[in-house]
């Protein structure tokens, strides 16, 4: 492993996904369970991200979800990967973001994205303003001046919320997030798990832009995230094998399907013989930032991926079926990295 690739932080999306014909309630346990074995294997943040109208996730309320899992565990940073931002007032996270904070200090991370995180009709239910999308890095400033030091001559001020200092990261999956990232001089997470085309190039887009920041939370230097889905087991048709459930995932995605996660069955070959050439196009592009194999082999990939994109940190997702095998999976990865 190179030294660049050693010193990178490694993390965990959970997108507390249900089984299918499980329930929320077994994937909100199921996530606390994987939390609490995170914190003791060593990972550095354990972030959840907000989705709506998706059977197969329940990570909705994602605020009220962080502050159970920091209830539930000590040291590890807890945080959401993000907050899509124009689905609500920017007062409203900062209160919930601050009173999470005044709960758990120098624990609570906020990522924040300018996706609906759902389909236009949930979109509408949400009664997401349009504009407010269209206004990101302005809603942005605001939400980092409610969290930041106290004014008293303020009219409207976040309590809990104002001097927490919420440390803010912007989310993205183009060019735009890293173009607002870049010029609040904030840190970037690029959404490569999931939507990898435009990685390379959106991480030089930041870079080049970076402007050093006084706002809350800003940084003197650019600093870079990355996801990546993972699956690592024993042997290498292990984890092919359930790492189908993750495929069967994207490809329900892909075909406007969705559901909860499915057992994992045969091998990948079988089941993308199952699909169209299209479908298969379609949940290659979408997954081509994965490593599924033996702890010495995706180690070896993510200090490969850590050496190409350069990013001082990583945050892995395990989409497998069993609870059991996503924490074999973290523990494996943590053993092999950490």
């Amino acid at each position: 492993m190179t030294s660049t690739a050693s010193k990178a932080q490694l993390n965990i999306l959970d997108l507390v996904p249900v089984a299918d014909g499980g329930t929320a309630g077994e994937a909100i346990s199921a996530t606390v369970d994987i939390a609490r074995h995170a914190e003791k294997w060593g990972y550095g943040r354990y972030w959840m991200a907000e989705h709506h109208n998706m059977r197969g996730v329940a990570s909705s309320s994602t605020a009220v979800l962080i502050g159970h899992v920091a209830d539930h565990t000590e040291t590890i940073r807890v945080g959401a990967g993000g907050i899509m931002l124009p689905n609500h007032a920017p007062y409203v996270v900062a209160e919930q973001f601050g009173t999470l904070a005044t709960m758990h200090p120098g624990r609570i991370d906020l990522g924040l994205g300018r996706a609906p995180g759902t389909d236009p009709f949930t979109t509408r239910a949400l009664r997401r303003n349009e504009a407010a999308a269209m206004n990101f890095a302005g809603e942005v400033e605001e939400l980092l001046g409610y969290l930041g030091e106290p004014d008293p001559d303020a009219k409207v001020r976040a309590v809990p919320g104002e001097g927490t200092n919420v440390p803010v990261w912007i989310l993205g999956s183009s060019h735009g997030g890293a173009q607002v990232a870049a010029a609040l001089g904030l840190p970037y997470s690029f959404a490569s798990h999931f939507a990898p085309a435009a990685l390379m190039s959106a991480l030089e887009v930041y870079r080049s832009r970076f402007v050093p920041s006084t706002l809350p939370g800003g940084l003197d230097a650019p600093r870079t995230m990355a996801g990546m889905n993972v699956m690592v087991a024993d042997t290498q048709a292990e984890a092919e094998h359930l790492y189908t459930s993750v495929l069967a995932r994207f490809h329900s995605i892909v075909t406007g399907r969705r559901g909860g996660v499915t057992k994992p069955t045969g091998d990948i070959d079988s089941l993308l013989s199952q699909w169209s050439p299209a479908e298969r196009q379609a949940v290659s592009d979408m997954t081509r930032v994965s490593l599924v194999g033996t702890p010495d082999s995706v180690r070896e990939g993510l200090a490969g991926f850590v050496e190409a994109t350069g990013v001082d940190e990583v945050v892995v997702t395990c989409g497998a079926y069993d609870p059991a095998d996503r924490l074999k999976t973290y523990e494996l990865l943590a053993d092999a990295w950490l």
